[in-house]
């Protein structure tokens, strides 16, 4: 059975700063039927104004992933991190017992375009960790790449959770049979370009969810970019 979510069903916030889409609940959004997918708790597709930004405010025991699509963050937190997150890179931040932050747009010209996601961690109590590492001479390539895991495996950064993050960003068109070791759940969020998912056509804003499955046939057109989250 596939779940899906199209771009225009999200819900919608415009701040004037910041316009963010929302694939499941989030802030003033609510549908009791968008409260995540499996550990997958948020997907907000945000859009910040030049200059402008997240001031600095708490979160805990949550995983939480920023993808930058275009333009950059500025991320302050309270354990002294002080960085820049640019496109091909993952950030990873683990609020667990409790950290501040803060993100910013990087520049004051143009606006910054980037996913803002949030798993439910493995455990409560975490501490606190940071994480960020550049994925860009591996996007070269026309396939799907482990970018976090439980384990770090292929290079990837940590996640504490049973989840595999894998993205395709590729200018050619390419297709592959995703296959997992046993029963599990699969969610695919396109940014850019179209994606076939077992047959079912998804672009850019969409994502899409499969229960308990063993494969999935995917197929992406030129200047594709999409995540695919191996979940339990």
């Amino acid at each position: 059975m596939m779940t899906v979510i199209k771009a225009k069903d999200r819900g919608f916030a415009d701040h004037g700063w910041l316009k963010s889409f929302y694939t499941f609940s989030f802030a003033d959004y609510y549908d009791p039927s968008r409260m995540g997918f499996s550990v997958l708790r948020v997907i907000n597709e945000d859009r910040i104004e030049g200059g402008k930004g997240f001031k600095t405010h708490p979160h805990r025991d949550m995983e939480i992933i920023s993808y930058v699509i275009e333009g950059a963050l500025d991320h302050k937190d309270s354990m002294g991190t002080k960085t820049v997150i640019n496109p091909s890179e993952i950030q990873r931040m683990s609020a667990g017992t409790g950290i501040r932050h803060s993100e910013y747009n990087h520049f004051a010209d143009k606006k910054t375009h980037f996913l803002q996601i949030w798993i439910l961690p493995d455990k409560k109590g975490l501490t606190p960790g940071y994480e960020q590492r550049s994925f860009e001479k591996h996007f070269s390539n026309n396939d799907l790449i482990l970018v976090g895991s439980k384990d770090e495996k292929e290079g990837s950064i940590s996640i504490s959770q049973d989840v595999n993050l894998y993205v395709c960003k590729s200018a050619e068109k390419g297709k592959k049979n995703f296959k997992m070791f046993s029963a599990r759940n699969i969610w695919l969020q396109i940014i850019k370009g179209q994606v076939q998912a077992d047959g079912v056509v998804l672009t850019a804003g969409d994502g899409a969810g499969l229960e308990k499955v063993e494969s999935i046939d995917i197929l992406w057109t030129e200047d594709s970019e999409f995540l695919l989250f191996d979940l339990p």
